[in-house]
């Protein structure tokens, strides 16, 4: 199920992937039942080429829910760019403040309401198999309420072996670490499937 009124909002100028076509996180992400998930080319104000795939926990748009603003979001980026503190916090600015600007009108924000998006995000000890693991948090104006919200992120950074990717995935949600939300969140990372891949048996 792709979901499309978030992806129209969330990558300007992007092209949405249809059902089917080549995408590395289709078969890597399983999709829990009732979540919905979307593919689409990452949006412009990112710095890097590449795609993204969106997981929405099911409560995500509903205020009332504890899965409000609760998502996961998967990039598969060409190549090998750096990821650090600094770049992790730069691309989530940009991505998040894209995203605001996009619904600045179409949500009919007053001026005065618009807040600068802030980031700041720490390296943590890597965890399992990930390459790097980092922690931070976005400061921003929840578009949809027009009100301020904090989304707490974990990153996850890994390169797949015999893939010309590297796959960051992040956690988001404004709920705390401690709230039993994000083991829905942390499992889909734990069941990620970073195949190898395979030799064309032509050869």
């Amino acid at each position: 199920m792709v979901c499309l009124a978030w992806l129209g909002s969330f990558a300007q100028n992007s092209k949405l992937e249809s059902e089917g076509a080549p995408w590395i996180a289709s078969d890597l992400l399983a999709t829990p039942k009732g979540w919905s998930v979307g593919h689409s080319l990452l949006a412009n104000e990112i710095s890097y080429a590449g795609r993204e795939e969106v997981l929405l926990m099911p409560g995500w748009s509903n205020p009332q829910s504890d899965e409000y603003w609760t998502y996961a979001s998967m990039w598969s980026l060409d190549h090998a760019p750096q990821m650090n503190e600094e770049t992790i916090k730069s691309s989530l600015t940009a991505y998040f403040t894209g995203l605001l600007n996009r619904n600045i009108e179409k949500q009919k924000i007053p001026t005065k309401k618009i807040l600068p998006v802030k980031t700041w995000i720490t390296a943590l000890t890597a965890e399992n198999d990930d390459l790097k693991t980092f922690y931070g948090a976005i400061a921003m104006l929840d578009y949809k309420q027009q009100n301020p919200i904090s989304l707490n992120c974990i990153v996850h950074v890994r390169i797949c072996p015999g893939q010309a990717k590297t796959i960051v995935f992040y956690e988001l949600s404004p709920k705390p670490l401690t709230h039993a939300i994000w083991k829905g969140l942390d499992k889909l990372w734990l069941d990620f499937n970073c195949a190898p891949v395979q030799p064309d048996s032509s050869n």
